[in-house]
């Protein structure tokens, strides 16, 4: 008997299921904001996080406590102390960080520990495992400040974190770390996410904060929904944080991004900003084609780029197949070696797995995407998405608000991405002309 929930949940868990099958098998290292603990946000934090972890994905969480020893350093009648963006910890400072630490800790193992019925945690078992596994030295003396117990990682236990993984624990790190002599550190919780998640050469960083994303953009389209810029290419994210002042505060737009560029630098292939502010936002953001925050990508490692004369006759055979079956609209060579420098492809050692052509209509703030293609050795592996995304910031940067497609065949793929469909007079006047009425395509609008 058919209800109400097959057309919501059915579809939508169809949706998701090929990132949980991306998903499986990979390592996520996870910086939990302190801020977030505070704000009464862990229950459910760790019942998402145990979710993730039954889907296949290995985790590592790292447990930020500012504002928890800020608490302790205040109820002991002394001032939090900071240079560079980085606390001062003297001794009673380093005593409020071990309390602080221990409390926590204790805080996330009961939260993970819950199984009661009709929760999100029932049946579920996670085991949650600590360790020394982060060696660390000291910050020293910079410009004249001495950063007493302070330090900065040196060392990570790779080795030990894995085998932890690999027995299907969840790995839980305190911004802690030790000297060969036995000192202890207090470390940043970012610093540490970041270095576990090199070391670990992580698939993903991802840090839940007190910030939405990154917005780059001074202004927004009327009737925006996410003012946030859900993907930000690496190389658009160093110029934006090489903008930027120094940042000595969470909310400051370079603290979170600085750890992200670096992290993607070094081989962590995407780091993400989310906000706790918004409950099931690590779901949203690792298994929604949009996600909720921001996502920082080294596309030099997914062979993304604008297309060069070069590349017409890789392009050439990768529509023809779709042009011959009536997919796609026949376009002749010099078509293409006209429009060249409208085309994002999507190149596997020297092959083109995927292309799409953007044709702005700029008195209509709008564009046509055309030519979307994957070749069917690549589907289902995300070429196409990551196409669509390019395209979406080609006409970001145009000052389009909005993108079109004209299909027959794969309304669809499309609607599950964020568009609608239209009627065909809503066209620019320029393309309305050019319709071919006995063609009948579908016209589908996203906006920006």
């Amino acid at each position: 008997m058919s209800s109400v929930f097959d057309f919501t949940f059915v579809p939508w868990f169809r949706s998701v299921a090929p990132y949980i099958h991306l998903h499986r098998g990979k390592t996520f290292v996870v910086g939990l904001a302190g801020e977030a603990i505070a704000a009464g946000k862990l229950q459910h934090l760790a019942q998402d996080l145990a979710l993730i972890q039954s889907m296949g994905v290995k985790v590592v969480l790292v447990h930020g406590f500012r504002p928890q020893v800020n608490e302790q350093l205040l109820a002991k009648g002394h001032q939090p102390k900071y240079s560079h963006g980085i606390r001062i910890t003297d001794e009673v400072a380093l005593d409020c960080a071990q309390e602080a630490a221990g409390q926590l800790r204790y805080e996330i193992e009961a939260a993970f520990s819950q199984g009661l019925p009709n929760t999100p945690m029932a049946g579920s078992t996670v085991r949650v495992i600590s360790g020394n596994f982060v060696t660390a030295r000291p910050v020293g003396i910079v410009d004249g400040v001495d950063f007493q117990h302070s330090g900065v990682v040196r060392k990570v236990d790779v080795g030990g974190i894995t085998r932890t993984l690999d027995m299907g624990a969840m790995v839980l790190l305190s911004p802690f770390g030790f000297s060969p002599t036995g000192e202890a550190f207090n470390l940043a919780m970012e610093e540490v996410a970041t270095s576990v998640a090199t070391a670990l050469q992580a698939d993903k960083l991802i840090f839940v904060t007190e910030m939405l994303g990154i917005r780059i953009r001074a202004t927004e389209p009327e009737g925006e929904d996410n003012p946030i810029d859900t993907e930000l290419p690496l190389d658009t994210a160093k110029q934006l944080l090489a903008q930027l002042p120094e940042a000595k505060l969470p909310t400051d737009t370079a603290f979170y991004l600085q750890h992200c560029v670096k992290a993607c630098e070094s081989g962590v292939e995407r780091s993400h900003i989310i906000p706790f502010s918004v409950d099931g936002a690590l779901l949203l953001e690792i298994y929604m084609h949009d996600g909720i925050g921001t996502m920082v990508v080294d596309e030099k490692l997914e062979s993304l780029r604008e297309a060069s004369s070069d590349d017409v006759g890789g392009i050439l055979r990768l529509i023809e197949p779709f042009e011959q079956d009536g997919t796609l609209v026949k376009r002749s060579r010099t078509e293409i070696e006209r429009d060249i420098g409208n085309y994002t492809i999507v190149e596997h050692d020297g092959v083109i797995f995927a292309c799409a052509a953007l044709y702005p209509y700029s008195e209509n703030k709008t564009g046509e995407m055309a030519a979307l293609t994957v070749s069917p050795e690549s589907q289902g592996q995300g070429d196409g998405e990551k196409v669509l995304k390019r395209v979406e910031q080609r006409a970001k940067a145009l000052g389009l608000d909005s993108i079109f497609v004209l299909t027959t065949r794969t309304m669809h793929w499309f609607i599950k991405r964020g568009f609608a469909v239209v009627d065909a007079d809503w066209l620019p006047d320029a393309r309305k002309r050019k319709y071919n009425w006995d063609r009948k395509s579908q016209v589908l609008v996203k906006k920006l």
